[in-house]
C-alpha cells in the first residue's frame, strides 16, 4: 500500500482527468487566470485572450452542429438556440458540474466576495479552457471537448420557449398584449477588471424587471426574463384568450 503522499494527486492532474484532455501545465494554468489574480501579481497575463479564443471556437461547434442537428429550423430559430446553449448561465451550469470553482486562480479581493462560484468568471473560464483545448489539440480535439461540455443543451434547446431569448421574447409578448416597447437602462460600478451592471426594463413607465450581471448583455437578459414573467403573469395571451 503506498503513503499518503504517493496517493496525493495534484490540483491540474486531477482538474485534468475532470476535463478528459491533456494541456501543457503552463497553458492550463494560464487558462485559469483571473484578471483579478493577474492585477495583484503585478500584471501577469490573464485567460482573456484564450476566453476569446474559446468563444468562438465554442460560437463555431454549437452553430455547426444546431445546423446539423435540424435541418427545418430557420436562421433565428438556429441563433437563439446557440445563443441559450452558450449563454453565461448554461456554461457556468457546466463549470459547477466540473467544480471548475476550486482551481481558478483570483485575487484576494475577488476570492472574498466568492468570485469561485459567480456565473460570470465560471462561463469564462470555461471558454478559456476551450481555447486551451484547440491552441493544443487543434479543431477536432476541441470539437469533441466542446461537445462532452454542453451537449446536453444542445439536446434540449429546442424545447426552451421563450427562454432561448428572453429580450426578444419580452418583446414579443408586449406587441401581442399591445403594451408598450420595453426600454433598457443601466449602471456600471466597479473596477475594469471587475465591472458590475445592474438593468432596469420599463414598460409603459413602469418598471417590470431588473437584473444584474458582469455583463451588460446579461443584466438586460434577466431583467427582460423577469419581466415577461411578470408581463404573462397579468394578462393571457391573445391566443388564450380567444379559447377563454
Amino acid at each position: 500500500m503506498g503513503s499518503r503522499a504517493q496517493r496525493k494527486v495534484s490540483p491540474a492532474t486531477e482538474l485534468l482527468k475532470r476535463l478528459g484532455v491533456h494541456l501543457d501545465p503552463e497553458l492550463l494554468v494560464l487558462s485559469l487566470t483571473h484578471r483579478s489574480f493577474a492585477h495583484e501579481a503585478g500584471g501577469i497575463p490573464t485567460n482573456e485572450r484564450l476566453e476569446f479564443l474559446g468563444d468562438a471556437v465554442l460560437g463555431l461547434v454549437s452553430a455547426e452542429a444546431l445546423y446539423r442537428r435540424h435541418p427545418d429550423r430557420p436562421e433565428g430559430d438556429l441563433a437563439k438556440m446557440r445563443a441559450a446553449s452558450v449563454s453565461q448561465r448554461a456554461l457556468a451550469a457546466v463549470a459547477r458540474e466540473l467544480d471548475l470553482g476550486q482551481f481558478i486562480l483570483l485575487g484576494k479581493g475577488e476570492s472574498g466576495t466568492r468570485g469561485f462560484d459567480k456565473d460570470s468568471i465560471l462561463s469564462d473560464t470555461v471558454e478559456s479552457l476551450i481555447g486551451a483545448v484547440y491552441l493544443s489539440h487543434g479543431l477536432e480535439v476541441a470539437r469533441d471537448f466542446v461537445h462532452r461540455l454542453i451537449d446536453e443543451t444542445l439536446s434540449t434547446a429546442a424545447g426552451l420557449g421563450a427562454g432561448l431569448d428572453w429580450k426578444t421574447s419580452l418583446q414579443e409578448a408586449a406587441a401581442e398584449l399591445g403594451a408598450g416597447s420595453p426600454e433598457y437602462s443601466s449602471e456600471a460600478s466597479g473596477p475594469d477588471h471587475a465591472r458590475h451592471f445592474i438593468s432596469q426594463v420599463t414598460i409603459d413607465s413602469e418598471v417590470l424587471g431588473t437584473g444584474e450581471g458582469s455583463a451588460k448583455k446579461h443584466a438586460e437578459q434577466v431583467a427582460a426574463q423577469q419581466a415577461y414573467e411578470t408581463l404573462i403573469a397579468r394578462e393571457p395571451r391573445p391566443a388564450e384568450r380567444q379559447h377563454a
